[in-house]
């Protein structure tokens, strides 16, 4: 793949901002528009199923917003981040910890997604030499440039010692949002963002949370209902019919005329959905 020198007109405003600007970056595939909002997440190499699951839902919710994902490269949540935000239709932005040749480039394992990265209008940027491989201090380095381009930063998972929180202290440097999904007080994976929340990082438990830091104004409560209305399906449609006035579940399953575990089924999927509640012995209206 092309590996093309980027001249300093080029380089990301934001990247120029940062106490120690890069001197030289090195691109494959093209650098999103300008105008898009710079997402960092970051988490533990080697996350729980929590942290996988944390992960995609909050980038699912991202789903049509200008935003593009930023990560390292590494395996772990790094990984789970580029590959859910592709999926659902956002650019996503790669700072390796080495230079980009074949020979240099880190994890040997990502190369594929090196390769969908790019197809999908992504791009993998470097400061290092293409042929330069990756130290152990070259993984601090990038990180100031994956929190330097960024408006906020999600930390999904974090031992107490991990290099994570070399991210997180960055991002407060240089005046970026810190986020953080909380983990449970039994996981070791969770003992560096539970430590962050305490010194005042700002919790995150679903996209909205994130979608709110960035900036962007999100529906109403009433609009969002009003949506949920107008894109019933026909059995749903009957339910809200039938409950003009709050009725007993049991009046309303005979009303439905299906089948007691069916209508149970509907109900309860309604009600996840925010369409119905229950409350004193009757289903109302939400």
């Amino acid at each position: 793949m092309q590996i093309k020198k980027l001249p300093k007109n080029k380089f990301p405003k934001a990247l120029l901002e940062i106490p120690q600007p890069p001197e030289n970056l090195w691109i494959i595939g093209e650098l999103p528009r300008e105008n898009l909002i710079h997402l960092c997440i970051v988490g533990s190499r080697k996350n729980t199923s929590y942290g996988r699951e944390a992960c995609e839902k909050i980038i699912a919710g991202l789903k049509g917003y200008p935003i593009v994902v930023v990560s390292g490269f590494a395996m772990g949540i790094d990984t789970i981040a580029h590959k859910k935000a592709m999926q659902v239709g956002l650019k996503t932005l790669v700072f390796p910890g080495s230079g980009l040749s074949d020979e240099a480039i880190y994890p040997k394992t990502n190369v594929r997604l090196m390769e969908e990265i790019v197809k999908n209008g992504g791009c993998l940027i470097s400061e290092f030499e293409p042929d330069f491989k990756a130290t152990q201090w070259s993984f601090p380095m990038r990180n100031r440039l994956m929190a330097g381009i960024s408006k906020a930063v999600l930390i999904v998972e974090a031992e107490e010692k991990s290099g994570t929180l070399i991210t997180a202290r960055l991002t407060t440097e240089y005046n970026r949002d810190l986020l953080v999904v909380p983990g449970s007080i039994f996981s070791p994976n969770s003992k560096g963002v539970n430590k962050l929340l305490h010194q005042g990082a700002t919790p995150v438990t679903c996209s909205e949370d994130v979608l709110e830091a960035l900036g962007f104004k999100l529906p109403k409560d009433k609009e969002k209902q009003a949506k949920l209305f107008f894109d019933l399906l026909p059995e749903e449609k009957k339910v809200v019919d039938l409950l003009r006035e709050p009725m007993p579940r049991d009046d309303l399953i005979r009303a439905l005329k299906m089948s007691t575990p069916t209508a149970n089924a509907l109900l309860s999927v309604m009600e996840i959905k925010g369409l119905i509640k229950e409350e004193l012995g009757e289903i109302r209206l939400a």
